[in-house]
């Protein structure tokens, strides 16, 4: 499959923007990274605070419940460190525990989701901390 990949990146002859992504770069060969077949590498860390506050109202917005009902600000500080997908499990695990107990979801049910469940980059810490140290230099920010 690799070098499938790699002769049509070399041989196409239609402009073509190729994105990728990648858990682990490392596991990746050179030759497919090297220029000319993947101009850039983007290192796109965990979510700022108003990006979590925004993650927070599309999932809710998803579950049909109004943002400006939830302190957003709130959870997203009890948030610090938490991915997207992190943020929207908090979210299901809180829907859940209402559904159970017939009550209404609040911004104390999601903080409680989230106090219960840490996320990866505690868990993980070391790695994800290397891989801040990778990207440092290596690759351009985005967010």
């Amino acid at each position: 499959m690799f070098g499938a990949l790699l002769t049509w990146m070399q041989e196409h002859v239609a402009p073509v923007f190729l994105v990728a992504t990648a858990n682990d770069i490392d596991a990746l060969p050179p030759e497919l990274l090297r220029k000319g077949r993947l101009d850039e590498i983007f290192f796109v860390d965990l979510p700022d605070s108003e990006a979590r506050s925004m993650i927070f109202a599309i999932h809710l917005r998803k579950r049909a419940r109004d943002p400006k009902k939830f302190d957003l600000d709130l959870l997203s500080r009890a948030a610090e460190g938490y991915s997207g997908a992190e943020i929207e499990q908090a979210i299901l695990s809180a829907l859940q525990s209402s559904f159970s107990t017939r009550s209404e979801l609040t911004t104390d049910a999601i903080n409680h989701a989230i106090e219960d469940s840490p996320p990866l980059s505690r868990v993980m810490a070391e790695r994800v901390n290397g891989l801040r140290r990778w990207a440092d230099g290596r690759c351009v920010p985005a967010d």
